[in-house]
């Protein structure tokens, strides 16, 4: 059988706080905006990796207040990244080892989880 082979990658977040999680990426985390058509955001993660939030309240899907939804994204520096996020205000556990890396957590305004990580 032959691999599908992706060539971009988008996940899409449908929120209840739209405006609060768009914030939170884009100011808290420092994701740049690729994409808003007024109820549906786009950031750039990296050149094939997006993010996107959708206002659940104009949309078919409904939001699910984070559950079950973890995010994880490895970084070259969790310490500078945990800081940053730190700084910012985001609540972020400490460092810790998990699955032969160091990761930390945070939640976004919905109730998504973070993973920050590193090997």
């Amino acid at each position: 059988m032959t691999a599908i082979r992706v060539e971009r990658s988008n996940t899409v977040l449908y929120c209840a706080s739209w405006q609060e999680t768009i914030a939170f990426y884009r100011d808290l985390v420092g994701l740049a905006v690729a994409t808003d058509n007024g109820w549906f955001v786009e950031f750039e993660v990296t050149d094939t990796s997006f993010l996107s939030v959708a206002d659940a309240s104009r949309t078919s899907v409904t939001a699910v207040a984070g559950q079950g939804i973890t995010i994880t994204w490895r970084v070259a520096d969790l310490e500078a990244t945990r800081a940053a996020l730190i700084d910012r205000g985001v609540q972020v556990t400490p460092v810790r080892e998990r699955w032969g890396a160091r990761v930390c957590y945070c939640h976004d305004p919905e109730g998504h989880r973070l993973e920050f990580w590193s090997p």
